[in-house]
């Protein structure tokens, strides 16, 4: 136990360190400005959606189009995409209804149908939970710069809209998912995106064999990394961070949420994913003290781990600009809750998506 809290320790300082790396890094923009497509698969009503659509179309860029898409005629988000399409007459907006074959993973099915839409050579997939501000595609599009990247793509951090549940998934987001991306970082270049921003160039997307490619992976983002890296391109990390807007209905909602990423990120990188209960040190601080230890150094030990966590709780805040403020008081129940969504991730080949039964 010790050295798995010494390790987590670690672990912390060097995520303080990633974080405020992070935080000091600049914005690219792009001074040629090309043509952008931004590609948005949607299936059903995400909290707050038409807020979420609307801040894709209000860019500060000059060339780029929208491109929505859904499955099905009868989808409910149709009637708030064309609400968002109306609410922007002058620009280049379009939805595409209906899914190409594609086996396993139904959002790439929806992906595959809109790109036939798609008028420009930069191409971003962001899901449509996704909030952005005026300067996301410029700011996106400005990695690109660069002709050795094929795959950019964007860190998000979480707003919670709701109750326990929500602001728990929040802080899973910041205070978990994007410190351990960071941490990845200090050592080696990504080479994978996010569901938050998927950009990447056509030349690049054709060498991959195009978004079907994807098709069989559960794990669409960071396959799409991976192929892109595959084939001798970068995939860039933007400073631009994107916003999730978390609206779970109850613990049940989160903990089937969190599973399915967990046996995700454990199908693509398993060594990673068994080795990851080293990010959660302060439930194994939090069981030494338990298990009655009076010399003294289960105390020392949960302190520094404390001291550690909330730093980078509040280091998170600044390097993701965030607004909200998260109760830090929640950071012991946080880290136990997701110790346990990391064990169970562990076992079962299969995730629940949309309501259906996907294999990993």
């Amino acid at each position: 136990m010790i050295v798995v809290i010494v390790a987590g320790a670690a672990y912390l300082v060097a995520a303080l360190v990633a974080t405020a790396r992070f935080a000091r890094r600049r914005t690219r923009h792009a001074p040629a400005q090309p043509g952008v497509t931004v590609l948005k698969p949607i299936h059903g009503l995400e909290a707050e959606l038409f807020e979420n659509l609307c801040s894709f179309c209000d860019q500060s860029y000059p060339h780029f189009q929208v491109v929505f898409g859904v499955a099905r005629a009868d989808d409910p988000a149709i009637e708030i995409i064309r609400r968002v399409i109306e609410h922007f007459p002058e620009a280049d907006l379009t939805l595409a209804v209906g899914e190409r074959a594609a086996s396993g993973n139904p959002k790439v099915a929806n992906v595959v149908n809109m790109v036939a839409h798609a008028k420009h050579d930069l191409l971003f997939v962001a899901d449509a939970d996704m909030r952005v501000d005026r300067h996301y595609v410029a700011s996106v599009a400005g990695e690109f710069t660069d002709e050795r990247v094929g795959a950019a793509t964007c860190l998000y951090g979480a707003l919670a809209r709701g109750g326990a549940a929500s602001t728990l998934g929040a802080m899973q987001l910041n205070d978990q998912f994007a410190p351990s991306v960071l941490v990845a970082t200090l050592t080696a270049p990504p080479r994978y995106c996010f569901g938050s921003t998927m950009a990447v160039r056509r030349a690049a997307l054709d060498a991959i064999g195009g978004f079907a490619a994807l098709a069989p992976y559960v794990a669409d983002d960071y396959m799409l990394g991976a192929l892109v890296s595959a084939h001798g391109y970068r995939v860039a990390l933007s400073r631009y961070v994107v916003y999730d807007v978390v609206a779970e209905a109850d613990l049940s909602s989160l903990l089937h949420h969190e599973l399915r990423w967990a046996r995700t990120i454990r199908s693509v990188r398993p060594l990673g994913y068994a080795f990851s209960f080293v990010t959660f040190p302060l439930p194994f601080a939090l069981l030494w003290v338990a298990l009655g230890i009076t010399n003294g150094s289960a105390w020392i030990a949960l302190a520094v781990i404390l001291a550690l966590r909330v730093s980078l709780h509040y280091a998170v805040r600044r390097a993701l600009a965030l607004r909200e403020s998260l109760p830090p008081a929640l950071i012991p129940l946080r880290d136990c809750l997701g110790l346990a969504v990391w064990a169970a991730g562990l076992f079962g080949k299969t995730v629940r998506w949309r309501g259906r039964r996907v294999s990993l």
